[in-house]
């Protein structure tokens, strides 16, 4: 079995996700990209507390694609990561500990760069590693 990344609970992930997607819908610039998208809030909540057991706790809860999610989307700009990296570092200082809210906080930003990157689409695709 794989240790967790960090030291956090199932129950803290599901509050910062619960809490984040909160500020989401109250959001003037994020809320209507979310609100065009996400039609049943509590089943999306549910799949992104699962995206962060996975990423954290290395659970196997969570088989999605996020890049192919926000190509798709069509709505989703390049600017708003640093928006949505912002609302979250916010949540997870008001939410954990100091320590786990800047691990948790360094998670995302690396997984926010490599949906960036991602974004950039084919001219900006990485080399492949095999």
């Amino acid at each position: 079995m794989i240790p967790p990344r960090f030291d956090v609970t199932e129950d803290q992930i599901a509050r910062v996700v619960a809490t984040f997607y909160s500020c989401i819908r109250d959001h003037p610039g994020l809320g209507p990209v979310f609100a065009a998208h996400v039609t049943d809030w509590p089943a999306h909540e549910t799949k992104i507390t699962r995206f962060w057991r996975n990423a954290i706790l290395h659970e196997r809860s969570y088989d999605g694609n996020p890049l192919a999610v926000h190509r798709a989307a069509g709505n989703v700009r390049l600017g708003m990561f640093e928006v949505w990296l912002g609302l979250f570092d916010s949540v997870l200082k008001l939410e954990l500990p100091p320590e786990t809210a800047a691990e948790w906080s360094a998670l995302a930003h690396r997984i926010g760069r490599g949906l960036m990157f991602g974004m950039q689409g084919d001219r900006g695709a990485p080399p492949s590693l095999r």
